[in-house]
């Protein structure tokens, strides 16, 4: 498959596409906002296509040319304001999934926030940023997309372990938190999972091997 990763640049979003390139089932398409990191991708032998997410949903949708599948990776960053989160995390998503809709487009794999789909698991401190992850997560629920919606718990920049807990709702972990190449590997394997078809979970390091983690969903 082509799979566009929208937000390549982003921490996740480039180590998912190390993992597309490294495991070779499937090609990584870099969707970018800066001419620089289309050149940056063109150096590692991988397509980019230059866009923005407050561009109009046609707009977007002319980066989707031969595409099969898109990952959700963006984000506004935590140095931003409500507003930014807003027109990215929100807004942004939601023009994504309606160009993947109208391109004929059917695999949507979305990176959202541990707990974004419980009003009580919110911190407090990130409220905005919750609320824009709960209702793209709704809105792509609710579209006829074949989805799969990603929490990851408190990211790090840390080595793969390479073990997981997949689980609908975590409460009961002793660790709340995953590196970001493994939640890259999640996506990655997501994919083509039929078991991570139309569901959502939370996910964070624990003890199985991610195959085993998304087969037990």
């Amino acid at each position: 498959m082509n799979v566009l990763i929208v937000g390549a640049n982003g921490q996740i979003g480039q180590h998912l596409v190390d993992e597309l390139k490294d495991e070779g089932k499937h090609k990584p398409v870099a969707f970018v906002r800066k001419e620089e990191q289309v050149e940056k991708f063109k150096e590692q032998d991988v397509e980019a296509r230059l866009g923005n997410l407050e561009d109009s949903v046609d707009e977007i949708k002319e980066r989707m040319a031969d595409i099969d599948a898109v990952v959700f990776t963006a984000g506004s960053g935590g140095s931003t304001g409500s507003d930014k989160t807003l027109l990215i995390d929100l807004d942004g998503a939601v023009k994504v999934i309606e160009a993947t809709k109208a391109s004929g487009i059917d695999r949507f794999v979305m990176v959202s926030a541990f707990g974004a789909d419980d009003r009580d698991r919110w911190n407090e401190e990130l409220k905005p940023y919750y609320v824009a992850k709960h209702f793209a997560d709704m809105w792509l629920m609710d579209s006829s997309l074949n989805y799969t919606i990603v929490r990851p718990g408190m990211l790090e920049n840390k080595e793969t372990i390479g073990k997981v807990l997949a689980k609908d709702v975590i409460t009961d972990s002793d660790v709340f938190s995953i590196p970001r190449v493994d939640v890259a590997k999640v996506l990655a394997a997501s994919l083509e999972n039929e078991n991570t078809y139309h569901k959502s979970f939370d996910l964070v390091t624990g003890d199985k091997s991610v195959e085993d983690a998304l087969n037990g969903l």
